[in-house]
């Protein structure tokens, strides 16, 4: 290193992090770089979920006796693929894994500030823009360049990153795109509110207890969740059906009221629009909408089945297809000013969208192979 052997223990003691290594804090910025530079070497300044130098070393001599990735895992408390993930990045060009080696190249990737991505014109962030345009999230995004760009690695860019170019000034980058990439608009969740009482819709209410199990799996397609969402004051609403094998999604207009009649009137005549083997049953709750179900049973041949009180997580396609239309219809807004339309196309938008559950296949998608492998 072609420096003195005092220069080497008082090196040796502070990358260790032996007694006395560090004077007082307030010295120069040369010191207080330099103090920097060691406290990354010997991974003393980081976050836990980080390795040590500590740790590397461990690995480096558990490796050295044969220990498989998953053992050597085991001892240090670690998962598996960060063992793995930690030699193949940081061994060196003859593929030796060094631990103080490993350290410094896990510590220059470390340095900041570095230039966000998203920051200044590129094709990247014309990309991504386009795609918060059509209230794409950014996990839908990131999934799709990959597919969408297979040969350019330039055109990648993970979840948090477009988050933080939302979100963080620090990180910049698609501040004007904020307020239309959103989809709740919160920072925090909304505290729940009462539990509403459960109405009796009649004796002949088929509960959800009472759904065969190729429903609950979802192995057969054709049977769908319904709710509505409610506009201002609860004076307008929206009935909503979600197909639970493909996510596909219907809205219903329901012109004037929201009544039970209106309702199963519109969810009869939008049912009715669908292929035979396309309706298999139809999940709700006990909401006051629901009296003329068995209207529904009998016109569009759809048997209904009732969700228990206070139990949404049963139509849980139903409730996140609801919470993604919010986009579109936010609460506290009159949404009788939408018409057939307007669902239509919010409809087509949704339908359109890359979706993580099904493998980042749109639900058009998966619903065109349902209706031509029928």
């Amino acid at each position: 290193m072609g420096a003195s052997a005092t220069s080497g223990y008082t090196w040796d003691r502070e990358i260790r992090g032996g007694a006395g290594a560090l004077p007082a804090p307030g010295g120069t910025r040369a010191y207080n770089r330099r103090m920097r530079a060691h406290q990354l070497l010997a991974g003393t300044d980081t976050n836990p979920r980080f390795l040590s130098l500590a740790e590397r070393e461990k690995i480096r001599d558990l490796r050295a006796l044969g220990a498989s990735m998953r053992e050597i895992a085991s001892q240090l408390g670690r998962p598996h693929s960060t063992i793995s993930r930690e030699i193949a990045r940081n061994s060196d060009s003859a593929g030796r894994y060094m631990p103080y080696g490993a350290q410094r190249m896990a510590a220059q990737r470390r340095a900041r500030p570095k230039r966000a991505k998203l920051i200044g014109d590129s094709p990247l962030r014309l990309w991504v823009t386009r795609k918060l345009s059509l209230q794409w999230s950014p996990a839908q995004i990131s999934a799709t360049l990959v597919t969408e760009f297979p040969d350019a690695p330039e055109m990648r860019v993970c979840p948090e990153t477009i988050y933080q170019a939302l979100y963080l000034q620090a990180r910049g980058g698609l501040k004007k795109e904020v307020q239309t990439a959103l989809r709740t608009g919160r920072t925090r969740r909304k505290p729940q509110g009462q539990q509403r009482r459960p109405r009796s819709l009649g004796q002949n209410m088929i509960m959800i207890s009472d759904r065969p199990a190729e429903i609950e799996d979802r192995s057969v397609p054709g049977h769908w969740e319904g709710d509505l969402i409610m506009g201002a004051g609860n004076r307008s609403a929206i009935a909503t059906l979600v197909e639970r094998q493909s996510r596909y999604v219907m809205l219903c207009h329901l012109s004037g009221d929201h009544t039970a009649e209106t309702v199963a009137a519109a969810v009869t005549a939008q049912i009715s629009r669908l292929p035979q083997h396309l309706r298999g049953s139809l999940t709700w709750d006990q909401g006051s909408e629901m009296a003329q179900h068995h209207r529904i049973t009998i016109e569009a041949e759809l048997p209904v089945y009732f969700c228990d009180p206070a139990s949404p997580w049963q139509r849980g396609s139903n409730e996140n297809t609801n919470g993604l239309l919010r986009q579109y219809f936010p609460k506290g807004t009159d949404l009788a000013v939408h018409g057939p339309e307007d669902l239509e196309h919010v409809a087509h938008l949704l339908n359109g969208r890359p979706r993580k559950t099904l493998q980042w296949a749109t639900p058009a998608e998966k619903m065109r192979d349902i209706i031509l492998t029928s």
